[in-house]
């Protein structure tokens, strides 16, 4: 069975709740305040099986200025409108912001009623409906039926559901595949029951026992029973009207505004990038940094415009803009808005929400503005790979990309996989798996291979920097997942070299001037010399005092190159020394089976200065092993 949601809309007291009586059977007038002032203040609702069978839910929309904000309010989720009209009066200024409301918010599909026509001549009746039809001709309601009907006599009905249900079939219902929304519009508490919500479901499905989570007030909860159009379903889907029985949740906490979403899937915000249309029905322009009321679902909101390609806009103009709200608000990517002027409240525009969670722009950026329109118009990679260089080195999680995309995260996956196998997307693997825009992947690469190049130009006599050095020039948004995965790239394509702590570039050779290689053949000579009893580096630096800067870094050189070995932070061997005093080492625990300090003593002649850094050096490379207080051959023999 088909579900649709029809909205009533028009002048104040031109009949719209008495004409959902007659169709329905139920009045939508719920409040004491609404009976004795004969208007619709709060919405209304009802359910319409149609002949054909399938349903609509009605929301019975208040029609007096004072509560257009509720208007906007009941049109969110809308599929179609009945534009009602009194004959007696014909179009009125609230028939004509209404129209503009559900214009701005999407709605293309609808049916007019011309009522109380049991008050007028038939000439009468005739001159208005010519009037209406010819002032509904640059409308999205253009060509669509004009039903004269009275609801106190009944004449007029039978047909009027007839085309409702004719133009309900021309209808496409909503799929599956967005992100699971309710924006709340009454809460209401039942004995027996608890808090009890409402709403239209936007997108998705939800089901009984279903943990959500309600924004922005950041409560969780589960669904304890559904309603939808007055019967207990086991599950609501898109577009229906829908009675949500919270568990555990005290109405107090809830508000007009809120939405229910599940968990990890929306996130509140505080700014939005918009396309926007400034009406013509403005006699104004609209200035850069107005301040405005923003109309989202169910919530209106103070926000500041931020007009980012000129500095504003005429009447009938349109153009990008980001708002800045003064509260939290809950909305995804292709979401409609209206927005009403602050002061006097009236519609002058609305559009559609492109990026909910954007950073701050500057104004009048080519860059800037060739992302929003690739957001308002481009394809679904397109829009991803937009979003992707928007969330930086950080990269963005499939979740939040079909959050600022507004679509299901499966077809996020599905044309992720294809961007993936093209390197159009880089997945970050790890628990909370992110995906990084290749742009910035690049980006990434000319830095570090800068970085190295600047190094080496700074530092000619070292061999190379350490990870740790080069990660902290970069971003602080760049992870050490990241880091490590960019290294891994140049090292693969064999543009840099390096080892577990340092890296430099493959072309990079340290090269030594004469003096430079005079310094080295010199302190070679000291290590040479000294066999098993080198000086320490303070004593090698100090002898070379004239130039001890130059000394540290040949002796780093040196290291690096394997011609001397390091065992501690204070000594160093040339590397045949070691290579001897290793085998020797190795060939007296083979014949004794363990040594000790006092054995090490007696092979070498000395030193417990030395003794104890070399048989410490040898546990490290793994030849021994230290059991209790002598050491045994780790290796075989």
């Amino acid at each position: 069975m088909q579900h649709f949601v029809l909205g009533t809309a028009g002048h104040v007291d031109h009949g719209k709740t008495s004409l959902i009586k007659a169709l329905t059977g139920t009045d939508t007038d719920r409040l004491k305040e609404e009976k004795e002032r004969g208007i619709t203040i709060e919405l209304g609702f009802a359910s319409l099986s149609l002949p054909s069978g399938r349903t609509l839910g009605i929301v019975d929309v208040p029609g007096h200025e004072k509560f257009v904000k509720h208007m906007v309010a009941g049109a969110a989720g809308i599929d179609m409108v009945l534009m009602v009209i009194a004959a007696d009066e014909g179009v009125m200024p609230q028939t004509k912001e209404h129209l503009q409301i559900c214009s701005l918010l999407g709605i293309t599909a609808g049916v007019v009623a011309l009522t109380k026509t049991d008050l007028v001549e038939k000439d009468w009746l005739e001159l208005v409906h010519s009037d209406v039809t010819d002032y509904l001709k640059d409308t999205f309601l253009a060509g669509a039926p004009v039903i004269p009907v009275s609801a106190a006599a009944g004449a007029g009905i039978p047909r009027l559901l007839a085309c409702l249900d004719e133009v309900a079939g021309h209808l496409q219902e909503r799929t599956d595949d967005g992100i699971f929304r309710l924006p709340i519009d009454r809460i209401f508490t039942m004995k027996g029951f608890g808090t009890v919500v409402t709403g239209t479901l936007i997108s998705d499905r939800i089901g009984v026992g279903e943990e959500v989570q309600i924004l922005p007030a950041n409560i969780s909860a589960r669904i304890r029973g559904i309603q939808v159009h007055g019967h207990t379903a086991e599950t609501a889907f898109s577009g229906q009207r829908s009675a949500v029985n919270l568990q555990g949740i005290e109405k107090s906490t809830l508000g007009r505004g809120n939405v229910l979403v599940r968990p990890e899937t929306v996130r509140p915000t505080k700014r939005l990038d918009v396309f926007l249309e400034y009406l013509d029905s403005n006699t104004r322009k609209l200035k850069n940094r107005t301040l405005v009321r923003l109309h989202t679902g169910t919530t209106e909101i103070m926000a500041r415009v931020i007009l980012l390609e000129a500095d504003e806009l005429a009447p009938g103009e349109r153009g990008f803009a980001q708002f800045i709200l003064s509260q939290e608000d809950v909305v995804v990517a292709g979401d409609h808005f209206v927005l009403r002027s602050y002061s006097p409240v009236t519609t002058i525009g609305g559009g559609r929400i492109l990026d909910p969670l954007p950073g701050k722009h500057k104004r009048k950026n080519e860059k800037i503005l060739a992302g929003l329109h690739t957001l308002k118009d481009g394809s679904l990679m397109d829009k991803i790979a937009v979003v992707l260089e928007r969330a930086g080195y950080g990269g963005i999680r499939i979740r939040d990309l079909a959050f600022r995309l507004g679509v299901h995260a499966k077809k996020i996956r599905e044309a992720l996989e294809k961007m993936f196998s093209n390197r159009q997307a880089i997945l970050l693997a790890g628990d909370d798996a992110a995906v990084l825009s290749p742009i910035l992947h690049t980006q990434l690469e000319e830095a570090l291979l800068n970085g190295l190049a600047a190094y080496h130009k700074n530092n000619p006599l070292k061999a190379g920097i350490s990870k740790e050095e080069l990660k902290s020039a970069l971003p602080p948004a760049v992870s050490t997942r990241l880091f490590n995965m960019v290294i891994a790239a140049l090292v693969k394509k064999g543009t840099i070299a390096g080892d577990k702590d340092s890296v430099r570039l493959a072309s990079h050779s340290v090269k030594l001037a004469g003096d430079e290689d005079d310094l080295r053949r010199s302190i070679a000579s000291v290590y040479a010399r000294a066999g098993l009893t080198p000086p320490s580096l303070g004593e090698v630096y100090e002898k070379f005092g004239h130039n001890k800067t130059m000394a540290q870094n040949i002796v780093q050189l040196m290291i690096k190159d394997g011609e001397l070995v390091k065992i501690n932070e204070d000594l160093c061997f040339t590397r045949p020394v070691m290579e001897k005093l290793r085998e020797d080492y190795k060939a007296r625990l083979i014949k004794d089976g363990k040594a000790t300090p006092a054995t090490f003593k007696d092979l070498t002649g000395l030193s417990r200065k030395y003794i104890i850094p070399l048989m410490e050096y040898f546990d490290s490379t793994k030849l021994t092993v230290r059991v209790e207080d002598h050491r045994i051959l780790r290796e075989k023999p």
